[in-house]
């Protein structure tokens, strides 16, 4: 099978490419390196799968030097025309959309990105699946949908009417038009809501690695609402998994389904297990809620149990150890 996997050089983009390769498939990465956060740690997860920095260029296809099976291109989603021609040519039978905008918070500041990359890009991966079609596309959502939601754990069933950031919004809104265009077109579509992803080459704006370097350091980590909050930690290895289950059977023409470890863990020990793993306590600055975040995010992941048998293997110790000693062999990257 061929399979098109956009934001290939980020995080959970990075991992999904080594499990689709390793389970024997082609690959066609595709990313376009922005500067949200450090390109450095980008274009080294992409040397990591083969991929020389010096060989990219705009548009322009690269060979893995480490697997024949995988190549990439740097482009935007919203390039249409270069888009289009990129299907044409590679035939795609899967499209895993990991390319998106991240951020809760920058969403607060920089609300025009957001609707340019999670918007109109995706709109036009949707109208390349119409003209060139896939046999699946299987497009990343979040947990920050359900936004205000009281009701806990998360059900997809639960209405998802009133997200808190801009950046929830472009994910609900994904959805919809999703759903929309796989009823108009029948293209076969599954929006899998992430809960929050740690692990081994991480985001550096997330908490994980912004607490690591902190702890480190010496410095001060920031620690919201008090400490009172959780948050459904998932390990990067268990995610690419649901990722690949999911990818290769088609449920419904369209489906929506939470993907997350099903047991949220408090901040204050999520903390606690960082600090014993790097063996140093950190000094916390306690903070009020920020704005656009929630107090607890909790997946209700039957439907994905029962339809893939999906089953998160990686406990919290088990996950920040791993995570941890990546952090020892590229201390450069956090």
């Amino acid at each position: 099978m061929k399979i098109l996997v956009t934001g290939a050089a980020g995080f959970i983009g990075f991992h999904t490419v080594n499990q689709f390769i390793d389970e024997g498939h082609e690959v066609v990465g595709l990313d376009n390196i922005n500067d949200y956060y450090s390109p450095q740690l980008k274009y080294q997860r992409l040397k990591e799968a083969g991929i020389e920095t010096d060989e990219i260029k705009w548009y322009n296809p690269v060979i893995s030097m480490k697997n024949a099976s995988y190549s990439f291109v740097r482009m935007n989603l919203e390039d249409k025309q270069q888009l289009f021609s990129l299907f044409q040519k590679e035939n795609f039978d899967f499209v895993i959309n990991l390319a998106a905008q991240a951020g809760v918070r920058y969403s607060i500041e920089n609300p025009d990105v957001y609707i340019q990359s999670n918007t109109v890009g995706f709109h036009y991966l949707l109208e390349a699946c119409r003209y060139y079609p896939v046999k699946h596309l299987v497009h990343a959502s979040s947990s920050s949908v359900y936004g205000t939601n009281a009701k806990i754990p998360f059900s997809e069933d639960d209405k998802v009417d009133t997200p808190v950031s801009l950046y929830a919004a472009t994910k609900k809104s994904n959805e919809l038009m999703a759903h929309s265009y796989s009823h108009l077109y029948q293209i076969p579509i599954t929006c899998l809501r992430f809960f929050t992803v740690y692990g081994p080459w991480g985001r550096p704006d997330m908490a994980p690695m912004l607490f690591v370097k902190a702890i480190l350091e010496n410095k001060p980590i920031n620690v919201f609402n008090n400490g009172e909050m959780s948050r459904d930690f998932t390990y990067v290895g268990d995610i690419v998994q649901g990722i690949y289950l999911a990818s290769m059977k088609v449920e419904n023409n369209y489906n929506v389904l939470n993907i997350g470890n099903g047991s949220p863990v408090n901040l204050m020990r999520f903390i606690e297990v960082l600090e014993d793993k790097i063996d140093q306590k950190a000094i916390k600055n306690f903070m009020p809620m920020q704005a656009g975040d929630v107090k607890a995010t909790w997946a209700n992941i039957d439907k994905l149990s029962t339809i893939y048998n999906y089953k998160p293997k990686v406990n919290i110790e088990e996950g920040i150890g791993e995570f941890i000693k990546w952090v020892k062999e590229y201390p450069e990257l956090i």
